[in-house]
């Protein structure tokens, strides 16, 4: 008598509501003790508490297919067969995740596509962790979004086998339902707007405040020269100037000091001789180092020659200082 369901029940896609778990699974769940101790003479009211002391979900364990509690609650719940009302408070409950796990999973063996779309769908924004219990005994860690997912896609859930349910886009184009909008959607909807905003501000910004002149990478790593224009040009026409004279007088010091000592003498010896009066030519004068006599015609290009270096040692004398006081005051 403690496990017939409820005599003003509705059948459940045309059959009693406890048949929805296979008979082998039912049988274990009423030989268990969690069945015979807990959930004997439970009301629509006394599930809930059962419910808030749930701490993880699951269907049967064990090489002796142990139920778990959850799933005894869930046969509990299509025996006395609540009000959709309860069941939807269930689902809305946002303190107790297990309770809000077992109002969705009796919901899905329950309810119409419509239904099952309507309230089910709202709780993939629920990211809370529970945990889940394997055949094996062993817990596992899920999430409430990955559970509701499964509900609503997978065949079988809790070693229960799940009733089929109708696309949700057949629904959509009978208008029986409202095209879905995800949460996720309307966050990158608010990203990308808040991104175009911020880039608008951004070009407001460059548009009112010019940007400095900046020199290209090409133009940093041009090595920088230290002659400025005004020392290369002062220097380029001295250069060319002297280079035919050092070519032409590239004498040795030794034919240097000759000359100027046939000069020396050719003229020292034109003054000691004062009968001649500049008219008479000069004596012949003989060097040490050459042993040539100076005759007058040589004492003349003898002097031009002398006259024409001295200028030109003057000369290069002025050019070197003016070329160190340009570099100094570069």
């Amino acid at each position: 008598m403690a496990n017939r369901t409820v005599k003003d029940a509705n059948s459940i896609h045309g059959t009693n509501p406890q048949y929805l778990v296979e008979k082998i699974i039912r049988t274990r769940i009423y030989e268990s003790k969690y069945w015979k101790e807990e959930c004997f003479g439970l009301t629509a009211e006394l599930v809930v508490d059962k419910a808030m002391e749930l701490k993880f979900v699951g269907g049967v364990f064990g090489g002796n297919i142990k139920p778990t509690p959850f799933l005894c609650l869930t046969l509990k719940m299509l025996q006395i067969q609540p009000e959709k009302d309860i069941i939807v408070e269930f689902i809305k409950n946002e303190d107790f995740k297990y309770v809000r796990l077992l109002g969705a999973m009796y919901m899905r063996l329950t309810g119409t596509a419509v239904d099952c779309y309507k309230y089910l769908e709202p709780l993939y924004n629920d990211y809370r962790k529970i945990k889940s219990q394997n055949r094996n005994g062993e817990f596992e860690l899920m999430h409430v979004d990955e559970f509701i997912d499964e509900l609503l896609h997978a065949e079988r859930m809790c070693d229960i086998i799940l009733p089929r349910l109708q696309k949700r886009q057949v629904l959509e184009e009978a208008e029986m339902l409202d095209p879905r909008i995800s949460a996720l959607e309307e966050d990158l909807d608010e990203v990308e707007s808040s991104e175009e905003e911020d880039e608008e501000e951004e070009k407001m910004e460059r548009l009112q405040t010019p940007e400095p002149h900046r020199r290209s990478y090409r133009d940093n790593d041009r090595p920088r020269r230290s002659p400025s224009p005004r020392y290369r040009r002062s220097r380029s026409p001295r250069r060319r100037s002297r280079s035919p004279k050092r070519r032409r007088y590239g004498r040795s010091s030794i034919q240097r000091f000759d000359e100027t000592a046939i000069a020396a003498r050719a003229l020292a010896g034109t003054a000691a001789d004062p009968e001649t009066d500049g008219t008479a030519p000069n004596p012949p004068v003989t060097t040490e180092a050459t042993d040539i006599a100076a005759t007058p015609s040589l004492q003349r290009g003898v002097q031009k020659r002398v006259t024409r270096r001295a200028e030109e040692e003057t000369t290069d004398v002025l050019l070197f200082y003016f070329d160190v006081f340009s570099f100094f005051t570069l």
